[in-house]
This record gives C-alpha cells, structure tokens and sequence, in this order.
C-alpha cells in the first residue's frame, strides 16, 4: 500500500488534514510522522502548517525537516505546501521582522498591512479568515473537478508574492492580487486549507493523492 506522509514538525493542522486525506484516498495509507526515513520512503508528502513562520522554520530546521524536505523535493515524488507550510517554501518571510525560509519558489511572504481596503475603499479585516473564491490561472492537474472560482478557505495575515508568473496556478483577489497557489515540476502548494474547504478542498486533496508529481 503506497503512503502519504503528513510532516510531523509540532506547528501543523495535522488532525484534520490526515482525516481529510484518509477520507479521499481510502487505498493509500496516511502517516502523521517526523521520521525521516519514513518521510523519504512515502509516496506522496504534505508540509502543514500554522502559526508564526519564525517558530515554524525554527522547529524545521531543528529536526532536520529542512533537508528531508530538499530531499523529497529532489527525488521528484508529488510534494503538497498548506498553509504556513506553502509561506515556508518561499525565499523569505516579512513576519517576525524577517525570516529565511526554504526557498524551493523564488518569491517573498508579505504582509497585508494595517490599512487593507477593498475596491471600494472599504477597511479588510487582517488577518484574513473566511472564504474567497480562487481564479484557477493554469490547468493543473490539482484542478481536475474543481470548477474555477470555487471558493476556499482562508486565514492568513501574509501573502505570497511569486516572482515567477508561470508557477501560479491560482489567485485570489483580497484588497490586492494575492497568488495562493503555486506549481513547479512535482510540488505544489497552497495557502488556503483544503481541509477546511468542503467539496472543492477535499478534492483538490483526492488530485493531490492521485497525482504522478507531473504538470
């Protein structure tokens, strides 16, 4: 029976993505570890997270997860980012006064700022929490079912600014552009919760634990 391995590094949703991936993928077998054996012989691997990027990143690096990470990345089996774990894929973090990340996607983590307003001039909460429509920008296979402008689930006071156009696959507009979803050879990664996204979030997780890590 093949794995997913949802990385255990102490700052994740693990609960309810490893239910929500049990749920999806009934013929694979879904392990919540820190092991780096057993990370390295999965599969398919997921990075959660939540929380602050600076307590995050630091508890990777601490367990080696940094260099699991490259390694799975390297060895070309489909790698998924959630969330903070998506924020730590990227070059670097504004939070915390400045954090360096995993760089795996060129681009930065920026922070919405205290005076957000929509079109219309109206005040945004930050952080952000609720739901928001996604506009698919690429036909990934991660997309497969999911009719575009379907709406997931967010919370997050950082945004991603990719420097790449051809590795966004998908983009949300709150008070600005905000590219939350990104795609390169076999990783993707998204800074919604899937998990918590219903129909539309659950089977981007069924694509995920189908996908061959190939566009």
């Amino acid at each position: 029976m093949k794995t997913i391995a949802v990385i255990d590094y102490g700052m994740g949703n693990l609960h309810s993505v490893s239910k929500a991936l049990e749920h999806v993928a009934s013929n694979q077998r879904v392990v919540v570890t820190a092991d780096p054996e057993v990370i390295r012989n999965a599969e398919h691997v997921v990075l959660p997270g939540v929380g602050a990027i600076r307590d995050c990143m630091a508890e990777i690096r601490r367990l080696g997860i940094d260099q699991v990470v490259q390694e799975n990345i390297a060895s070309g089996k489909p790698f998924l980012g959630i969330c903070v774990g998506y924020q730590a894929l990227m070059q670097d973090s504004e939070e915390n006064g400045g954090v360096p990340c995993l760089a795996h996607f060129d681009g930065h983590v920026r922070f919405f700022g205290d005076n957000l307003v929509d079109e219309q001039g109206e005040k945004l909460k930050v952080p952000h929490m609720g739901w928001n429509q996604v506009k698919q920008t690429s036909n990934h296979p991660i997309w497969q079912g999911i009719e575009d402008n379907s709406r997931f689930y967010f919370v997050h006071s950082y945004y991603v600014e990719a420097s790449h156009p051809q590795e966004v696959i998908g983009e949300t507009v709150y008070g600005k552009t905000c590219h939350v979803a990104l795609a390169h050879q076999n990783v993707v990664a998204v800074q919604f919760h899937p998990e918590k996204s219903h129909n539309a979030g659950l089977q981007l997780l069924k694509n995920f634990a189908e996908w061959n890590g190939q566009a």
